[in-house]
């Protein structure tokens, strides 16, 4: 076990002294569960989807982009109703500049200008009502004009308020409360060889109806010759109660069997960070408060699985009878002994269970020997 730790840390120091630092590995899926991934040489018909889709690709937005559509299309709305106003004023004779006579009615009172039904077009779109200024029955097209406007403003009242409130409520935002551990460990579980990861949930609410999955990603090559990026393998992660139906009041360890199964089997202590591959971690629930389903993921590289450590115990029970939770230790990992590779553990199963079977030699027969005793007194 010495001779063991003394090795770790003298390839640990070789790989930092001479290697200097680990080469950065490029990922699919960052911590934060961002794909890193990016779409080229795309049609131009093809990018008018995304506008015929006008409603999704406004809530995809950032921020900063979807403020300054909301105030361009308030602003521009009420500015260019602002014109057709003083187009409205212009023909009918309305404006100063005409020098109407005393008997002559506008089609709106009190515009005297494009600053005046500027402020006629505010007002009427988000329904102020001031009272100084307001539509005569003298002309049908003003009539219109009002009506088309009012119903215009409502529509991007609508959609335009749904827009930033859809966003907000997005579960997204809810995946932000579910936090995984740094590192995956490899260790023993149950006598077996585990791969393990600590999940926790940040809010009190619960996720409805959780599952958990995971994919490795890796470069691999078909007998065909054929080379395939980001080769996709499913992993099966379980708890000890099912990967279903998680009860998610606490933080969970999360297990991978490493089995002849599963695409770590081969994988050793000493090999592990010559492998590129990346492990993408999922998590499906429905939040509680909205029904709205969510999707958290998280990724680990090579450098990330640490073989031959467990997770520190986090959860406690208090004097008071409640439970405790110790975040400062959710991450935190104890060196335990652990085989370096998963087919040294399952020989070394075998040869415990071939040494406590019996064999039967079906050539084997037992003959009575009578001794006879030669030696005469």
């Amino acid at each position: 076990m010495l001779t063991e730790r003394m090795f770790k840390h003298l390839r640990k120091w070789f790989v930092t002294r001479f290697l200097g630092h680990p080469r950065r590995r490029t990922r699919l899926v960052s911590k934060d569960g961002r794909c890193n991934i990016e779409f080229g040489n795309v049609e131009a018909q093809t990018r008018f989807i995304f506008f015929v889709d006008i409603w999704t690709t406004v809530l995809d937005l950032k921020w900063r982009y979807k403020m300054t559509i909301f105030i361009t299309a308030f602003l521009g709305s009420w500015f260019l109703f602002g014109l057709l106003w003083y187009a409205v004023a212009y023909i009918h004779k309305d404006l100063p500049e005409f020098h109407p006579p005393d008997n002559h009615t506008p089609c709106v009172d009190n515009i005297n200008g494009l600053t005046s039904a500027f402020l006629f077009s505010l007002e009427t779109q988000v329904t102020i009502g001031y009272g100084f200024r307001c539509v005569t029955e003298q002309c049908g097209t003003a009539i219109f004009l009002l009506i088309f406007q009012s119903i215009l403003g409502v529509i991007i009242n609508s959609f335009m308020c749904g827009a930033i409130l859809a966003k907000i409520s997005r579960p997204k935002k809810r995946a932000k409360t579910i936090t995984f551990s740094k590192n995956a460990v490899i260790s023993k579980r149950g006598g077996k060889l585990c791969l393990l990861i600590r999940v926790a949930n940040l809010r009190k609410s619960l996720l409805i109806g959780s599952h958990i999955y995971g994919k490795l990603l890796k470069t691999t090559v078909t007998p065909e010759g054929e080379t395939i990026i980001l080769d996709q393998t499913n992993i099966n992660f379980i708890v000890d109660a099912g990967n279903e139906n998680l009860f998610f009041i606490s933080p969970l360890t999360i297990y991978h069997i490493i089995d002849h199964n599963s695409p770590f089997f081969d994988m050793a202590a000493e090999t592990l960070l010559q492998q590129d591959f990346e492990l993408v971690v999922f998590l499906d629930g429905t939040v509680e408060s909205t029904s709205a389903t969510c999707q958290v993921r998280t990724s680990y590289v090579p450098e990330e699985v640490l073989w031959g450590y467990r997770f520190a115990p986090i959860v406690s029970k208090t004097k008071e009878g409640k439970y405790r939770v110790d975040f400062h230790n959710f991450s935190k990992t104890v060196e335990v002994d652990t085989p370096h590779c998963a087919m040294c553990l399952y020989n070394e199963r075998d040869a415990r269970a071939k040494m406590k079977r019996g064999y039967d030699n079906p050539n084997f027969t037992l003959s009575e020997v009578n001794e006879t005793d030669d030696t005469k007194m």
